[in-house]
């Protein structure tokens, strides 16, 4: 593949118009401002993956821990 021929896509955040190249440190997002922006989503559960919540269990007591 080209090196000098880059990828364009949107960024998740605020659909931008982003190069996908090395040189962006932030991608798949434009910014750092979007990056922290999609990581609070992810972090308040605004955002999260469907199926059944999983608890791992603590071998010693078999509990689950939470």
């Amino acid at each position: 593949m080209n090196k000098s021929a880059s990828k364009s896509i949107n960024c998740p955040t605020c659909q931008r118009l982003v190069q996908w190249s090395e040189e962006n440190e932030f991608r798949p997002f434009c910014s750092q401002r979007c990056q922290l922006i999609d990581f609070g989503e992810w972090a308040t559960e605004k955002h999260s993956i469907a199926g059944e919540p999983f608890y791992p269990v603590d071998k010693d007591d078999e509990e689950p821990l939470q």
